[in-house]
């Protein structure tokens, strides 16, 4: 229950840290952006729509984890009506010499599919793995991608989130 609890903790920390400081922010509030309203069922879909987009962005040929979307609170607002939606996910090419470039590519290509790319470059690990960080204004989506080049198995880790949804008036959010 512990560690549940620890990576809910670590992926609504992540949530925030792509979203704050980035464009997606609500300026009136200093929050997270409305997303508007949805199920968290329709969120998800959401969730998962954007990221088969992204997928095909990648433009290279290999395998997707099979993890679904969670839901997390919206951090000062009442968690039985406002939540996010986060979706982890890993993307391993069916050659690691695919993803030469990738990252650079994508760089250049999510700008013309709505992203805007607020952060490039090498990140903080001990790695320095690459990592974009970008915002899809019209979306309400930021999304967070490494490249692991020097794992066993080269891959990206992808993680997009969603801004601030509301359910519809009579629903609670559902957690999953």
């Amino acid at each position: 229950m512990k560690t549940k609890a620890g990576a809910c903790a670590f992926l609504l920390s992540l949530a925030l840290t792509i979203l704050t400081g980035c464009s997606m922010n609500d300026k009136e509030s200093g929050g997270l952006p409305s997303a508007g309203t949805a199920t968290t069922n329709q969120a998800a879909r959401t969730a998962e729509k954007i990221s088969s987009e992204l997928y095909d962005l990648i433009g290279v040929k290999g395998e997707a984890s099979d993890t679904r979307p969670g839901v997390s609170e919206c951090a000062g607002k009442d968690p039985a009506k406002y939540f996010t939606v986060f979706h982890p996910w890993t993307f391993t090419p069916t050659s690691p010499d695919q993803l030469k470039g990738v990252m650079e590519r994508l760089r250049e290509e999510l700008p013309k599919h709505g992203w805007k790319v607020v952060e490039y470059g090498p990140d903080t690990s001990k790695n320095e793995n690459l990592a974009i960080t970008a915002d899809n204004d019209g979306k309400k989506y930021g999304v967070k991608i490494a490249y692991f080049a020097k794992d066993a198995r080269p891959n990206l880790n992808l993680f997009l989130t969603s801004g601030c949804y509301q359910v519809p008036d009579g629903q609670t959010v559902e957690k999953f």
